[in-house]
């Protein structure tokens, strides 16, 4: 029998059960000695059995030594404000926490990676985040020797983080409209293209133009306090969540179910945390299709430097 992992994992649930059972096979294997579950209630009467159904898995899958603490929604709060609500309530209760959601398979080795990293940065308050998705696979370029690398994007297919810097999240992004109109990002971004969709987002998440999302408003708390993002150098982390049942990601992409390879130990750490611009911007256009035709890339310059050369370009291009 395999030890018992000692820092608390979160499993975020809501009405998939089939992929719940997926995701919580995976910590079972990795025996947490405490578990937080956050579920969402049921939209409606349909929804009612598969959220049942899904807390069930959990409910009757516990047969290793372990506390497990509920916070289970009776009515719907939406994907956006019931994991915000339910992260900040684990917070409340623990310094440091690994992070997942019922579409999110994690190999065996991601909770001993994560564990070492967050006791390893416990008090580094440059390290806001962790994260064992890695989208290098396919970059030729990438070939770093360490265990990991320093990002500027804090993604969330299977993270950690510590309570000193979750207690920045802000749900309503009570800061953005300054930070927008002081423009201090830009350069912290080191890409325009990437840094004009998060201004978007951003600007969504504030005015409230979309409401089902967290992880939007975690990545500017991240990003506004120049925050690093330890990533995994190779994919620990596989997506099931492509398909119809999903609220955002209801076709499959490149991204969807990624193969998971095993971390090996001991870990070897970087000298020193400098953020891998490279990988960043491979992310930015691979992940976020920032600028990924090319088109777009030449006609970058214009529209950062010359926006009325590139207003006119673009009308002319549009006839």
């Amino acid at each position: 029998m395999s030890e018992q992992l000692d820092v608390s994992v979160v499993l975020i649930i809501f009405n998939r059960p089939k992929e719940t059972a997926r995701a919580f096979a995976a910590i079972r294997e990795a025996r947490p000695r405490q578990l937080f579950v956050i579920a969402d209630g049921p939209r409606n009467e349909a929804d009612r059995s598969l959220c049942e159904a899904a807390r069930a898995v959990v409910e009757k899958g516990v047969d290793w030594p372990c506390v497990v603490h509920r916070n289970y929604a009776e009515k719907n709060l939406g994907c956006g404000y019931r994991p915000a609500t339910g992260i900040t309530w684990v917070f409340e209760q623990v310094e440091q926490a690994i992070i997942l959601e019922d579409d999110c398979i994690a190999h065996p080795s991601f909770f001993p990676f994560a564990q070492e990293l967050l006791e390893k940065y416990a008090h580094d308050e440059r390290v806001m985040h962790i994260v064992g998705n890695c989208f290098q696979e396919n970059n030729s370029n990438f070939n770093i020797r360490e265990s990991y690398y320093a990002s500027f994007i804090p993604m969330i297919n299977g993270w950690a983080t510590w309570r000193r810097a979750w207690k920045f999240y802000d749900f309503d992004i009570k800061e953005w409209p300054a930070l927008r109109e002081s423009r201090v990002l830009i350069d912290s971004f080191h890409n325009h293209g990437a840094y004009d969709l998060f201004e978007m987002k951003w600007d969504s998440y504030y005015k409230k133009h979309v409401k089902d999302s967290w992880d939007g408003q975690w990545a500017l708390a991240c990003m506004s306090r120049g925050g690093i993002s330890l990533t995994a150098s190779v994919n620990l982390i596989s997506n099931i969540g492509f398909n119809e049942r999903a609220t955002h990601t209801k076709s499959k992409t490149e991204q969807a179910e990624m193969r998971i390879h095993a971390m090996h130990f001991p870990l070897t750490h970087p000298k020193e945390l400098m953020i891998n611009r490279e990988a960043d911007n491979y992310v930015y256009r691979y992940h976020f299709g920032v600028d990924k035709q090319f088109r777009q890339r030449l006609m970058r310059p214009f529209k950062n430097h010359f926006p009325n050369i590139y207003k006119n370009i673009k009308r002319l291009l549009e006839k």
